[in-house]
């Protein structure tokens, strides 16, 4: 793509990841996890959202100054940063409880449109169910950068429907879920507006619609050291391989597409080696 460079931005949910089990804490949430690998693939990133003002809250500012995320625009509050309080057993991520984003879910959102021209800047922003957004989904479609939302796998899906008409990406855990059932609803996601609806299915493989043909992609064997954060890995590889090959006029949408779920796989398949979402445990 040139020397031009990517620029993203997560907007939304951040966390600690609290593992009881070896008491160390890791930064995370869907949002924040897409701008932190971003980063990691090359882009110039940023988050967006609402930090508390405890340890857990410092901790994450901490790690994305030291990685290079901006979060020039984020707003700080007095209370509880997010957490989420787990185990691993096996590699695999086992979730107890949340205080369901602490203090940001009484922060309205509102704030993220304070600077317009900050927010145009980017090519695309990325948020998710646990990112208290979805009213803002509207007003942010009219400004022009992309948008993917990670409905994750508790969605209600007439109420995930309703906001595939802002929506360019739509990403759905369907790990329980038939494959008819899968294929259902990301037709119908297109339908109502999404220009690309994508089904991660554990360990079976993924699903992507984009209204003309279905793609799938085996998700990459690998002895995991932590699931935590493949399924953001996978969403991001996507959408950045992606985007980048789009840049490069004359190649077409299926090879483009092929290409991006191959990345995708292969970096999920990489954050699988770290513990936590993407390393930076501060022991407590």
């Amino acid at each position: 793509m040139g020397n031009e460079t990517l620029k993203v931005i997560g907007i939304g949910d951040n966390v600690v990841d609290n593992y009881i089990d070896i008491r160390t804490m890791f930064p995370g949430g869907n949002a924040l996890n897409f701008s932190v690998y971003a980063s990691m693939l090359g882009c110039d990133s940023a988050y967006l959202g609402v930090f508390g003002s405890d340890d857990s809250a410092k901790h994450v500012q901490q790690t994305l100054a030291s990685i290079g995320v901006d979060t020039c625009h984020c707003r700080c509050v007095e209370g509880p940063n997010g957490q989420a309080i787990l185990k691993i057993q096996d590699g695999e991520r086992i979730f107890i409880s949340s205080n369901e984003g602490g203090i940001s879910k009484s922060v309205p959102m509102e704030f993220i449109f304070d600077d317009l021209d900050y927010l145009q800047s980017f090519s695309i922003v990325h948020t998710s169910a646990y990112s208290y957004m979805d009213d803002y989904l509207g007003k942010i479609k009219p400004l022009n950068p992309m948008i993917s939302y990670d409905f994750s796998d508790d969605f209600d899906s007439e109420h995930a429907l309703s906001l595939c008409q802002y929506i360019d990406f739509g990403f759905f855990s369907c790990g329980e879920w038939t494959e008819e059932a899968v294929k259902e609803l990301l037709e119908e996601s297109v339908n109502r507006g999404c220009t690309m609806a994508v089904a991660t299915r554990g360990p079976q493989e993924v699903i992507l619609f984009d209204g003309r043909s279905w793609f799938r992609q085996a998700p990459l064997a690998v002895k995991p050291k932590d699931t935590l954060g493949a399924g953001d890995a996978f969403i991001s590889g996507f959408l950045i391989s992606y985007l980048k090959g789009k840049t490069n006029a004359g190649v077409p949408a299926d090879s483009l597409i092929e290409k991006a779920l191959g990345e995708a796989a292969s970096f999920a398949a990489e954050i699988c080696k770290v513990q936590g979402a993407f390393g930076h445990g501060l022991p407590y």
